[in-house]
């Protein structure tokens, strides 16, 4: 008779195929027994010989189906043999307490490919193929245990086939929740931006039937649209994306203006890495990234001569507008079965950016779409499968090496050199769709279920429960109602799917940004934590590498409220996850003119001229001055002078504007980061030499001396891009300089970096070799953006560890 184990596996078990993996393990060990779905992971009963059932138990750690993620398995023995005849799987259990992590959605994976473009497969064609192994998940699940009736695609009974796989342990597709096919799943409608009664058509009635085309006639004329340079709304698995003919620059301009996008990089598709390989260099990691079962949209280095002569084409490269004043262009690959339908055979990549106005969030259900993207699109492809909560794409960028391989010449020191060893390092700038709401893995565990609201811009919201933290996919710049509406709605999804009731809220100090407001009106949360914006960062930062304790903390961004009221972004801390005690920062300069002087970097860029030299700057023979409209300038001068609408920051991200508008790069910017991105582009990565900034005995970093040597860089002739590399180097060099004097006061030698300046590839594996070089164990993000987008996580340790320590 043998004995009987009880084993529940926790983790992201759901979804996956897990079950039927289990059904066929047990079948092959000859185990009797059950597995089911519950509210806390994957349950089994097995009974047999012990040898077997510790056999299955390896088995099942040690390969466990490619979309899941164990995060434990415990495990029972010696109870009572129950009347097993063979091995069964049973309905899922519900009992009132939900929590088990669920997968993201998965790009369509190979099987699924050969299907689809298979003549003699039943699915052949079929846009919305998928099975166990790849398809939608988190963007149609309403509620779990996981099951189809509690996702969107309840909306569609299967046929007798569909319901003979779905009911198949053995097959593919056994309890595939968004299994269908043309005979009874979602099917595409193509219709006129202009058409009306779209709403009868995808619903299945006659009425606006004449006036749209359906499945493979409109993916075929999809087809001829985009060629002819039309702009259409795709609807895909998170929401609507806008597309057209990315090498038509009649197209992208049309659609620019439209989307009243001027100049942020679109995002494109491509239909392989082949055609990638055309317009950027790509490495091996880089190509391992766009195939990945994730599909991010990868940053990648841009040719200098991208295309080979005699292409069949009315035009042969990448327009400008595509990613003006940017070296880098955002690749993707297919990931829906409509997205290899459109490429098949495409030597040409599509534009691929988000269905939405400029700073709204991504358009997700159709009466939305046909409101807000009715004036930017020529045509809907669409379809009738619901989207429960939009969800964008990914952003990555991989940095294999700053390039120089020198520290960089200074006054003081002319040899110090970087070791030119190659590095491969992933930077997550936008964690969403492939990614959320995989949960993060702490190194300790979540006492209280919290609440942390993140930042403003690039906004993510967080709960936590165990040792797990549900990090959310990109909401956005918390800047309009629509946005905010997202975040709110995010929350209550993320609450209901992990059965999660928090009992802290944690956010930002800034007193008007709308997340923090949103914690103050949480009703029925007492505690409530305030959590300053850098020391977030740093915690974050310690989180993602899954350490504990004091590291030197450098947090560079564009801005955050600091502790005395004014705007922080450059600055070193002895930090932990309780205190953050700010040991050195840039030295206060004046905003004039505060959220203005984002906007308008020569703004910033004077502010530092008179800095350095007074009023007589506007005597400097450089081209800046002579292109400043000098009637402005007593206006501002009299606000810095008067100190009217001239918040004072220490932030390193406006710094980075000031010399991109001093080597009249930016004067202005169109979207955040755009004009340290263009310094960042022309910098030449083979300097050798560097600026210096002063550090005073109270740890405050003045910039004076830096920018008057560059100045005179600029009269004797040197070149932009040099002087931009000079100026990168020295931000590197000052992180050593300052993170050595703290380690010499302090016995620290763990370095966290995090804040959106890091997005710089340059600056970050500069500043990394370096640190290194003197012998600094250095801590970066991989897990979770390095911009504000890792704030929530970072507010939510805080929290945790000051409620455990008693300090709240």
């Amino acid at each position: 008779m043998g004995m009987r184990t009880q084993i529940l596996v926790r983790g992201i078990v759901q979804g996956v195929g897990f079950r039927p993996y289990i059904y066929s393990l047990a079948r092959t060990r000859d185990l009797r027994g059950s597995v089911l779905n519950n509210e806390t992971g994957v349950l089994i009963n097995v009974e047999g010989r012990d040898a077997d059932i510790d056999h299955f138990i390896a088995e099942l750690r040690k390969n466990p189906p490619p979309l899941s993620s164990i995060e434990s398995v415990t495990r029972r023995d010696n109870l009572s043999v129950g009347a097993f005849r063979d091995f069964q799987i049973l309905p899922s259990e519900t009992n009132g307490r939900k929590f088990t992590p669920i997968s993201a959605d998965i790009s369509t994976c190979d099987d699924c490919i050969a299907e689809l473009f298979s003549e003699n497969d039943r699915r052949y064609r079929y846009p919305f193929i998928n099975c166990t192994n790849c398809g939608p998940r988190f963007t149609i699940i309403e509620d779990i245990p996981y099951d189809r009736a509690r996702t969107t695609m309840r909306d569609f009974e299967m046929c007798p086939s569909c319901s003979a796989e779905y009911e198949n342990p053995l097959d593919r597709r056994f309890h595939a929740e968004p299994t269908a096919c043309a005979e009874c799943g979602p099917r595409l409608f193509l219709f006129d931006a202009e058409t009306r009664g779209r709403g009868d058509a995808e619903k299945g009635g006659n009425a606006g039937r004449e006036e749209c085309v359906e499945d493979e006639v409109a993916i075929r004329q999809t087809r001829q649209l985009l060629h002819s340079g039309k702009i259409l709304a795709v609807k895909g698995i998170g929401g609507y994306h806008l597309v057209c003919d990315a090498l038509n620059p009649d197209a992208v301009m049309r659609l620019r203006q439209r989307k009243y996008r001027e100049d942020k990089p679109f995002a494109l598709m491509a239909a392989d890495v082949a055609v990638v390989r055309r317009y950027c260099d790509v490495s091996d990691q880089e190509e391992k990234l766009l195939i990945s079962r994730e599909r991010p949209i990868i940053l990648l280095q841009r040719k200098n001569n991208t295309l080979p002569t005699g292409r069949d084409s009315a035009f042969s490269d990448i327009p400008d507008a595509i990613a003006p004043g940017v070296a880098t262009l955002g690749f993707m690959l297919p990931y829906t079965p409509l997205h290899y339908l459109l490429l098949e055979n495409l030597d040409r990549p599509l534009v691929m950016t988000s269905g939405n106005i400029s700073d709204e969030p991504i358009c997700y259900r159709d009466e939305e779409a046909d409101e807000r993207l009715n004036n930017i699109a020529d045509y809907f492809l669409t379809n009738n499968r619901r989207i429960h909560i939009r969800t964008d794409d990914s952003i990555v960028r991989i940095n294999h090496d700053a390039g120089t391989g020198r520290h960089g010449d200074t006054e003081k020191q002319h040899n110090r050199r970087v070791a030119t060893s190659p590095c491969t390092h992933v930077t997550v700038l936008r964690r969403s769709r492939g990614f959320a709401p995989a949960p993060i893995r702490t190194s300790f565990e979540f006492k209280t279920q919290i609440l942390a609201c993140g930042a403003e811009l690039k906004n993510t919201f967080c709960l936590t429960k165990d040792k797990y933290a549900f990090l959310s996919h990109h909401i956005g710049d918390l800047e309009n109602l629509e946005t905010l509406r997202s975040f709110t709605d995010g929350i209550e999804h993320f609450k209901r799917l992990f059965n999660l009731e928090p009992e802290i809220v944690a956010y930002d100090l800034h007193p008007e940004y709308l997340s923090t407001k949103y914690a103050h009106s949480c009703d029925g949360i007492e505690t409530k934590i305030g959590v300053q914006h850098h020391h977030a960062h740093i915690a974050s930062c310690m989180v993602d590498n899954e350490i504990e304790g004091e590291v030197i903390g450098v947090a560079m961004d564009g801005l955050g409220f600091g502790t005395d009221g004014k705007m922080w972004g450059g600055e070193f801390f002895v930090a932990d996850f309780e205190d953050a005690e700010r040991i050195a920062h840039l030295d206060y300069v004046p905003m004039p003119g505060g959220a203005k002087a984002i906007r308008e970097p020569w703004r910033m860029a004077a502010v530092y001229l008179q800095r350095a030299y007074g009023d007589e700057f506007l005597d400097l023979d450089i081209p800046f001055v002579d292109e400043l409209d000098h009637e402005k300038w007593p206006t501002v001068a009299s606000m810095i002078a008067s100190k009217t609408n001239c918040p004072e920051t220490s932030s390193m991200g406006r710094l980075f504007d000031a010399i991109s508008a001093l080597l009249c790069l930016r004067s202005t910017v169109n979207y955040e980061g755009q004009a340290a991105i263009a310094l960042e582009a022309i910098a030449n990565k083979s300097t050798v030499k560097s600026y210096e900034f002063t550090i005073d005995d109270g740890g405050i970093i003045k910039s004076e001396r830096l920018i008057k040597r560059l100045v005179e860089d600029l009269i004797n002739g040197v070149s932009a891009a040099d002087v931009s590399a000079r100026f990168h180097v020295a931000v590197a060099n000052l992180i050593v300089d300052v993170a050595t004097n703290i380690r010499d006061g302090n016995n620290l030698n763990r370095v966290a970096l995090s804040g959106g300046v890091f997005q710089n590839m340059f600056l970050l594996e500069t500043a990394r070799q370096l640190l290194k070089q003197h012998d600094f164990e250095v801590l970066t993000h991989s897990r979770v953006p390095t911009n504000d987008g890792g704030i929530s996580l970072g507010q939510a340790a805080i929290a945790e560890k000051k409620i455990q320590s008693g300090r709240i």
